[in-house]
């Protein structure tokens, strides 16, 4: 029997530490979309999940061969939205990491927070967008007011996504100062 869950992540890494868990407690995903996992009863940690952020989308050709790439090293692709690829491996095969190395974390990384910068940067021009529309041209207090509540909204959700990329940031240096010592 299948079992939704919607739920919001913000950390790749929680949600990746997340479904393994679930795993772990004979709950598979088998499928997922934005804030909806769709999980499958398997015996308790049956397999292991690991997610890629690719440099082009996964339905283009180049993303398409980078998870063929992938998939030969005998895991199964369980979902692609855009660039995010969800892949699930038999915990029976051994150890699964799509990122052995530190340079490759180091990589990976500097993708996710790359997109991040992207999210924040627009986020925030739509927000300041709205805010100054909202001074220029809303003709009663009431309606700036409300107005500039809704700029608010990708304003804050612009800080989320700065917030994201200093918590990368850090990783990144860590992983670094590692290499280094290494």
């Amino acid at each position: 029997m299948n079992r939704v869950v919607h739920k919001l992540f913000w950390n790749w890494d929680k949600e990746e530490e997340w479904l393994n868990e679930m795993s772990a407690k004979g709950l598979a995903l088998a499928d997922c979309s934005f804030c909806r996992y769709v999980f499958e009863e398997t015996p308790p940690g049956e397999y292991i999940y690991r997610f890629e952020m690719l440099d082009d989308d996964a339905a283009s050709p180049a993303g398409r061969k980078d998870i063929q790439r992938i998939k030969q090293t005998g895991c199964e692709l369980i979902a692609a939205h855009e660039k995010w690829v969800y892949f699930r491996k038999k915990a029976a095969d051994g150890p699964f990491t799509l990122h052995p190395n530190h340079p490759s974390q180091v990589t990976h990384n500097k993708k996710v927070r790359a997109q991040h910068s992207q999210l924040a940067a627009w986020e925030l021009i739509v927000g300041l967008i709205i805010v100054i529309y909202a001074l220029l041209f809303a003709k009663s207090p009431e309606l700036r007011i409300t107005i500039m509540a809704l700029g608010a909204l990708p304003i804050i959700l612009g800080g989320v996504f700065i917030s994201l990329m200093i918590r990368t940031t850090y990783k990144i240096s860590k992983l670094k100062r590692e290499m280094l010592m290494q």
